[in-house]
């Protein structure tokens, strides 16, 4: 409630003779004397930052402040008084108690002063009541910082308040977030979780860094604040309730992207406690859960502690079980973990991965969330022994299905998968039968160069069965596509893949005239002095018909 200036002032007044007559008190004081002789002291600096706060009186925070002060000074002169005697009536201990409640109080009040003095919210409600119009955006900023300065003083009732009324704030605009973090709300929400705050103020604080974690432009400064915000954020999946083990996924899901962070949240019990979620926490909760744990599944030098707390049959569970993000999540992570690691792909394939992938390949509400499931098999590919395995389990049509998506990572990982399956005559041969050969040359002439690379890299290792370059050739575009990969101004491109795909294609005289005709010779000349690995063959293939007068075109 504001005050009237001449309210405030008779409050301010009433501080200042209290103040006073505390300060000719204590140089009566018998009883533990030397506390209050520190107390003195810290009434001399307490009476000086009264000064400071003078110049503002009607303020809201400012009366706030000076009211609890009004209790804590009456309180502490009638103790003054009782201790005037050597023997205070309470018993010494009990006085002790008190006198010593009475220190912690006041180095309360002169923080509380201090944060108000230097926060310059003071100043802010003199500008907004003398200004005639203010901007949102100012508003906004004068908000933020009343609101993070309320957090920082007064009762837990007062922070409790100002929490509330902060994430009404934050999560009306990812604006606002901005604004609140341009405030410097972020460590004094870290500071709120690292004191002895109430279960309900620590959960909101969570709530409150989960929503800032949301905006991407925000995350560098929640990453800023370092282990000692993991540290909390993993004790709130330890012992938080439910809701709060939600929002601290939330937050981690944005620190986890990090090598020291994953490190650190590995190396701390998070992977433990993420697991637990998985098995028995909420349906949203598992799946944020798990999309931390695919981040942290990312980093080699936290696979160790997944196979420490035995992840994967956690992981398999819920990539059959759960919510379409959490299987996409789990499957995702069980991706990451494989990477490198053969052994583990045949014991996950043992334990029914592929069940696991078929059900969530045929059940994914959209194509663009099968990126996840096409780069597993891809990393399971990647082991020659589980190739004929997964040719004979009727997921090579499904993945040529999807190289004419219209989603670009798609069409991407599924053209390295086929790269890895086309490692031997038997799989190359039922690539080319199901029908891969014509999307990966219209891949070809695709815009972004991953999508080139990926393509030229596959249909290298295709052509290698000589069936496959009978129906490479029948395609009208197979030709000019893979000699315009050949110009050396296409940044990033490997271009021994495309050479590789001609080179498998010159025993036909019609493909050495198309190669002439699409300009080939005039790129491998720029090749050759590049040292790409078989240009100068390829050259001399097509260059020596040319030669022998065999082209229509010189």
């Amino acid at each position: 409630m504001k005050l009237s200036e001449n309210e405030a002032d008779v409050v301010e007044a009433s501080n200042l003779q209290l103040l006073q007559s505390l300060l000719d008190s204590i140089p009566h004081t018998v009883s533990f004397k030397g506390k209050w002789s520190l107390i003195g002291t810290k009434l001399s600096d307490l009476k000086s930052k009264l000064s400071d706060l003078s110049d503002f009186p009607s303020n809201p925070l400012s009366v706030d402040i000076l009211r609890s002060l009004a209790q804590t000074l009456s309180q502490a002169l009638s103790l003054s008084l009782i201790c005037h005697s050597a023997n205070p009536p309470g018993g010494k201990l009990k006085t002790q108690n008190d006198v010593d409640s009475i220190s912690a109080k006041v180095d309360s009040h002169i923080k509380d002063c201090e944060v108000l003095i230097t926060s310059g919210v003071l100043h802010d409600g003199v500008v907004s009541t003398s200004s005639a119009s203010v901007s949102k955006r100012e508003s906004i900023r004068v908000e933020s910082r009343n609101l993070i300065t309320r957090l920082q003083i007064g009762s837990t009732e007062s922070r409790n308040s100002a929490l509330d009324s902060l994430l009404g704030l934050l999560q009306e605009d990812d604006k606002n977030v901005l604004i609140a973090v341009a405030q410097g709300v972020v460590p004094v929400l870290v500071r709120l979780l690292d004191s002895s705050s109430t279960s309900e103020i620590k959960e909101k604080t969570v709530t409150a860094i989960a929503r800032v974690s949301t905006v991407d432009s925000s995350k560098h400064v929640l990453i800023a604040e370092g282990l000692l915000l993991l540290h909390h954020l993993l004790r709130v999946l330890e012992s938080g309730s439910g809701f709060a083990k939600e929002k601290a996924c939330i937050a981690l899901n944005a620190l986890s992207t990090t090598k020291e962070n994953a490190r650190a949240i590995g190396s701390r019990g998070g992977i433990s406690s993420l697991l637990e979620i998985c098995l028995a926490g909420t349906p949203s909760s598992q799946a944020i859960a798990a999309g931390v744990l695919r981040n942290l599944a990312n980093f080699a030098d936290t696979r160790e502690n997944f196979f420490e707390e035995d992840a994967t049959p956690v992981l398999l569970t819920l990539a059959s079980s759960g919510t379409v993000l959490a299987r996409e999540y789990s499957i995702s992570c069980l991706s990451n973990l494989v990477r490198d690691d053969d052994n583990l792909k045949l014991v996950i394939v043992r334990k029914g991965a592929m069940d696991s992938l078929r059900t969530f390949w045929d059940s994914a509400p959209s194509v663009r969330s099968l990126e996840v499931a096409v780069e597993f098999l891809k990393n399971l590919a990647s082991d020659e022994r589980l190739v004929d395995y997964i040719i004979t389990d009727d997921f090579l049509q499904r993945i040529i299905d999807v190289l004419s998506c219209g989603v670009l990572g798609v069409r991407i990982q599924s053209a390295k998968a086929i790269f890895r399956l086309a490692c031997n005559t038997k799989s190359r041969k039922e690539l080319g039968e199901q029908g891969c050969i014509p999307p990966l040359i219209a891949m070809l002439d695709g815009k972004a160069i991953e999508e080139k690379q990926a393509a030229s890299k596959a249909l290298s290792s295709i052509l290698i069965y000589t069936g496959n370059r009978r129906i490479y050739k029948k395609e009208q575009r197979g030709i000019v596509s893979a000699v315009s990969l050949l110009d050396p101004s296409i940044p990033n491109l490997d271009k021994k893949y495309p050479v590789s795909i001609l080179m498998s294609l010159t025993h036909s005289k019609k493909c050495r005239i198309q190669m002439v005709n699409s300009g080939a010779l005039l790129h491998l000349q720029k090749l050759v002095d590049m040292e790409v690995e078989g240009a100068r063959k390829l050259q001399e293939t097509i260059g020596r018909g040319k030669l022998w007068g065999v082209f229509s075109r010189p």
